[in-house]
C-alpha cells in the first residue's frame, strides 16, 4: 500500500533516497523501482528488515548499476550517515510512533541536501481520534500510536527547521472504515465476519487496482482519507 506520490515527490537518475522507518519496504522498494536511484531503508526491526530483504528479491536488477538498494538498522535519533547525504527523504507513517519525534525530524534535515525533498505522512486527526475513541488497546500495543497529530501544527514544525511545504494530499479514504471496525471489535477481530469480509475486499483493490474503488478513493480522499501525506523542500544554502 503506497501512501507517497511519486508524481510530487519525482526521483531522478544518480539520486540517493532514504526511507526512515521502512518497515516491511513498500516505499524503499518502490523508490528502487520508480527511478534510477540509490535506495536505503532504515528501521529499527530486524524481522521488518528480513522481509523488506525477502520482498526486494524479485525485483532486484543486479546488473543495472544505475540503481542500487540497501537496508540499515538503525534509531531514527542517530542515523548512521553524514550530514547532506541525501537528496530525498520519506518518513511515512512513522512519527507517530516515536516518542522524541522532533529530534529526528532534526536528523531528518541533518542527513538531507540543502535543496532536497523530504516527505511526511502521519494518521489523520479525526479518522484516528475515532480509532482511539472506540479501542484504548489500538494506541496502547507495544509499538502502537504515542500521539495524535494536528497536520498544521506538525507542519509548522518542520517548516521552522528550514523546509518549504509545497504539496499535501489525503491517503487511503478506503482504510479508515476497515480500523473503525478493527478497533470497534478489538477482541474479536481475528474472527469478526464483517472484517474479512472488508479485508478481502481490500485486498482485491491492492492486487486488481479496480477503476471504480481507485476512482472513489480518489474522491473520498479528502474527506475520510486516513493518512495526511505532506511534501517539503529544504531550503537551500545562500
Amino acid at each position: 500500500m503506497q501512501t507517497v506520490d511519486f508524481a510530487h515527490f519525482e526521483l531522478r537518475p544518480g539520486e540517493r533516497v532514504l526511507d526512515l522507518g521502512c518497515g516491511e519496504g513498500r516505499h524503499v522498494i518502490c523508490a528502487y523501482l520508480e527511478g534510477q536511484v540509490q535506495a536505503v531503508g532504515v528501521d529499527l526491526a530486524l524481522d521488518d528488515l528480513r522481509t523488506t530483504r525477502d520482498k526486494f528479491e524479485p525485483f532486484a536488477r543486479p546488473d543495472d548499476p544505475s540503481r542500487s538498494f540497501g537496508l540499515s538498522a538503525a534509531t531514527a535519533l542517530a542515523l548512521p550517515f553524514a550530514d547532506n547525504t541525501f537528496d530525498k527523504v520519506i518518513c511515512s507513517e512513522v512519527l507517530e510512533h516515536i516518542p522524541d519525534y522532533r529530534a529526528a525530524l532534526v536528523e531528518i534535515n541533518r542527513v538531507l541536501k540543502p535543496g532536497g525533498l523530504f516527505c511526511a505522512s502521519v494518521p489523520r486527526r479525526w479518522p484516528e481520534q475515532i480509532c482511539w475513541a472506540l479501542s484504548r488497546a489500538y494506541h496502547q500495543v507495544p509499538g502502537g500510536h504515542l500521539r495524535i497529530f494536528n497536520a498544521a501544527r506538525l507542519s509548522g514544525e518542520i517548516e521552522a527547521l528550514g523546509f518549504s511545504r509545497y504539496q499535501r494530499h489525503w491517503a487511503h479514504a478506503l482504510h479508515a472504515p476497515f480500523w473503525w471496525l478493527k478497533c470497534l471489535f478489538w477482541n474479536t477481530q481475528d474472527s469478526n465476519w464483517l472484517i474479512r469480509q472488508y479485508h478481502r475486499l481490500l485486498v482485491w483493490d491492492l492486487m486488481e487496482r479496480p477503476a471504480f474503488t481507485r476512482t472513489l478513493e480518489r474522491l473520498i480522499n479528502p474527506l475520510v482519507g486516513k493518512s495526511v501525506v505532506m511534501y517539503y523542500r529544504k531550503e537551500a544554502v545562500a
